[in-house]
C-alpha cells in the first residue's frame, strides 16, 4: 500500500487529488492539508510515502523544506502552465515528479506508483523544456523572468562579500545544503556559470549593491 499525503491550498483540490488517488486500491490517502508549515509534523504522524505538492505554496523559505523533506518522502509536484521555475533546480533539492495539474487520472496514479518505487519522473512536456535547455548551450544568455526571491537575493549579496557556503549557511541559519540549492536557483534565474557572474549580473540589475 503506497501511503499518500496531499498538500494543496483549496478544499476543493485536495478532495479532487484524493479522489483521483482512492480510485486505485494500491494506494492510500493518509492526510490532506493546505499548510506547509506543519509538513513536517505529517511526515512524521501520517508517514507517507508520496507527497503530492502544490507549486504554488512554494515561497522562499518553504523551499528549504525540500532539502528535507525528500529523505522522508517522495515528492511530486503539482504546476500549471504559467508559473516559472527551473525543472534542475527542482530536481537537484530532491524533487522525485514534476507534472502538469491537467494531467489524466492514469498519469497521476502511475506518477505516484513510479516514485514511490524511487524512480525519477518527468512529464514530456517537462522535460522537453528541460532536454531543450541542455541542448542549446551556444545560445545567447538571456536573463530568465524568474525573479529572485529575497533569500536567494540575500545569498547573493553575501556571495558578493566573498563568503563560502558554510559561512553563508551560518550567516543566515540554514544548512549549507540549503546554500547550495539556492546558488543553483540563482545560477539558474540567472544564467550564470560562475559565482562572480552571478554578482556582476546582480549589480548590473540592481538587484545587488557592494
Amino acid at each position: 500500500m503506497i501511503r499518500v499525503l496531499i498538500v494543496a491550498r483549496s478544499l476543493i483540490m485536495q478532495a479532487g487529488l484524493e479522489a483521483l488517488m482512492t480510485r486505485e486500491p494500491t494506494i492510500q490517502v493518509v492526510g490532506r492539508t493546505a499548510e506547509l508549515s506543519t509538513l513536517e509534523q505529517s511526515l512524521r504522524t501520517q508517514q507517507p510515502d508520496v507527497v503530492l505538492l502544490e507549486f504554488a505554496l512554494l515561497m522562499d523559505t518553504d523551499l528549504e523544506l525540500l532539502t528535507t523533506v525528500h529523505d522522508e518522502a517522495a515528492i511530486a509536484l503539482l504546476v500549471t502552465p504559467n508559473e516559472s521555475y527551473s525543472a534542475a533546480t527542482l530536481l537537484q533539492s530532491g524533487i522525485r515528479a514534476i507534472i502538469p495539474m491537467d494531467v489524466t487520472t492514469d498519469e497521476m496514479i502511475v506518477t505516484v506508483e513510479a516514485i514511490a518505487t524511487g524512480l525519477v519522473v518527468l512529464h514530456p512536456e517537462v522535460a522537453e523544456a528541460l532536454l531543450k535547455g541542455l541542448a542549446e548551450p551556444d545560445e545567447p544568455e538571456v536573463a530568465s523572468d524568474a525573479p529572485l526571491t529575497p533569500r536567494e537575493i540575500e545569498v547573493l549579496q553575501l556571495l558578493a562579500t566573498g563568503l563560502g557556503n558554510k559561512a553563508i549557511a551560518r550567516q543566515l541559519n540554514i544548512s549549507e545544503h540549503t546554500v547550495k540549492f539556492h546558488i543553483s536557483s540563482i545560477f539558474s534565474k540567472l544564467n550564470a556559470t560562475s559565482r562572480t557572474e552571478a554578482v556582476t549580473l546582480g549589480m548590473r540589475q540592481g538587484l545587488i549593491f557592494i
